[in-house]
């Protein structure tokens, strides 16, 4: 590099450090929790918990917490055998009624008594009276300082003046990937949904960034019957398709229940997801993978890929659709009743798919 510009050469060495390889060794995924019997909260990643207002995020939350202390709590395991260290950063509510979560929810649910509880493993900071243009360098201190394996940011909407400011939250959402890489912990950031009924997208454009950052996303729903649901809605490796229902009895403290009707629009089953295949292709010649993902998924109430990847590999299967290319080799998709009758030019001389 010699007579390279000094910041070029210092960019360069920062690309290498970054290339990847076949054979470049990197360290495992080191999951803190399981779900029934998924690996998930991943450290060293954002993952996102929402939904509507009063649907039981912070309940959530505090299950996660009492979880660093308990070996399981409802279908949650601990992965390993030593205790976790969590902070709870609260930005929403009063001082007393994180303190009384505290005390009356998650020190029970941890099988512990306030005199027994080991400080020293959990950090609970509220900072609702803080500026927000200070809740974010105190949070990366928090972290730095504390060293926790988990951390609770509830909510990251509170770091920000501006939840649609693009710019501000993809600044925000990046200095949180970044602080839970350096400090080796997995962030769940809390934020609510959009209020509308029919939009499950989380809000703002905060909401979008830590949708498309975050390692997982989970929703959590309440019903008419007071029953509590949690499930994931996008993941980058283990798909969780189960729900997690559980009520909270007169002790405060949360059960686990049987399934339940849902109060959002659910994904269908695999006897509907093939009729929904036959519609969406209805009348058109073929289409592209990302066409057909959107307009299907959006039919079957599904965020999942990995769920919609594996309805449409049945619908393969089934032979209700057919996978070919065409004649530029792009690979398309087609009604089987149609794609070799209908529009056989597409398809004359094209290689297998």
């Amino acid at each position: 590099m010699a007579g390279t510009d000094q910041r070029v050469r210092e960019r360069l060495m920062l690309l290498e450090e970054r290339r990847i390889t076949p054979d470049r060794v990197l360290p495992q995924m080191d999951f803190l929790f399981t779900l029934f019997g998924h690996p998930c909260f991943p450290r060293g990643e954002l993952v996102a918990l929402t939904g509507k207002a009063k649907s039981g995020k912070t309940l959530v939350a505090s299950i996660l917490m009492a979880l660093a202390f308990q070996n399981r709590v409802l279908s949650f395991q601990r992965t390993g055998q030593e205790r976790l260290h969590v902070l709870w950063y609260d930005t929403e509510q009063s001082e007393e009624s994180t303190k009384d979560i505290l005390l009356n929810r998650i020190i029970p649910l941890a099988g512990m008594a306030p005199d027994s509880l080991p400080l020293d493993q959990l950090d609970v900071f509220n900072v609702r009276g803080v500026s927000h243009t200070e809740r974010l360098p105190l949070l990366e201190l928090a972290i730095g300082r504390c060293h926790p394996d988990l951390v609770i940011l509830d909510g990251i909407r509170d770091l920000v003046a501006d939840i649609n400011d693009g710019v501000v939250a993809q600044d925000t959402v990046e200095r949180l990937m970044r602080t839970a890489s350096e400090g080796h912990c997995c962030i769940v950031c809390v934020l609510h949904q959009n209020k509308s009924l029919d939009d499950p997208n989380l809000r703002g454009w905060i909401g979008t960034e830590l949708t498309n950052k975050a390692f997982e996303v989970y929703v959590c729903e309440k019903n008419g019957q007071r029953v509590f649901s949690l499930y994931q809605t996008h993941t980058r490796k283990y798909d969780i398709v189960d729900k997690l229902h559980f009520t909270v009895g007169v002790d405060n403290l949360p059960r686990e229940a049987g399934p339940v009707a849902s109060a959002m629009p659910q994904p269908a089953v695999q006897s509907d997801a093939m009729d929904v295949f036959r519609e969406v292709l209805a009348g058109k010649s073929c289409m592209r993978y990302n066409e057909l993902s959107d307009a299907a998924m959006k039919r079957l109430h599904i965020r999942s890929y990995q769920a919609f990847y594996r309805l449409l590999k049945r619908a393969i299967e089934k032979g209700i659709v057919e996978k070919s290319r065409d004649l530029n080799g792009h690979v398309i998709y087609s009604r089987s009743d149609v794609a070799n009758t209908t529009w056989p030019s597409l398809y004359a001389g094209a290689p297998p798919g």
